[in-house]
């Protein structure tokens, strides 16, 4: 387990010593230490909540990461990720939904390593990235879907 990891879960499927498996992967992949970190998974209603809040933006969505110190190499932030909204994306796109968390978990460790998506480069370089992590690493982070 990786001390200064907090995951949260608004339900008990998330498989928690799973995530920290996952972030202790991408942290010798991506080559970050972790100053404190806290994941977040919960509903769409309240990252709706942060997402008009924080961001302006009035609207669910199926993450929110807040980079906290700005270091790219020493972490500290934080990840929502909805499970509702990545359940919608499992369905839209027909993967699993274990897929699409371990997706989104990697695309907001990216994020606080330095990736980017806004412009058509960036996100290119960051989707490329994120899908030969997703390969890499296929294990379960739920319970049971």
């Amino acid at each position: 387990m990786i001390r200064n990891l907090h995951v949260s879960s608004s339900n008990n499927k998330i498989i928690k010593n799973r995530v920290h498996r996952l972030i202790g992967l991408l942290k010798n992949e991506l080559n970050f230490s972790i100053q404190s970190l806290f994941i977040n998974f919960t509903g769409g209603e309240e990252i709706h909540k942060i997402n008009k809040k924080y961001l302006s933006h009035d609207y669910s969505t199926d993450i929110i990461t807040f980079n906290y110190s700005g270091s790219h190499l020493e972490l500290d932030g934080e990840i929502y990720i909805s499970l509702d909204d990545a359940l919608n994306s499992s369905q839209k796109y027909k993967v699993s939904l274990n897929s699409e968390l371990r997706r989104l978990t990697i695309h907001g460790l990216l994020h606080l390593s330095g990736y980017n998506d806004i412009e058509k480069k960036d996100k290119k370089r960051m989707k490329t990235k994120e899908n030969n992590l997703l390969n890499m690493y296929k294990f379960a982070l739920l319970r049971y879907e």
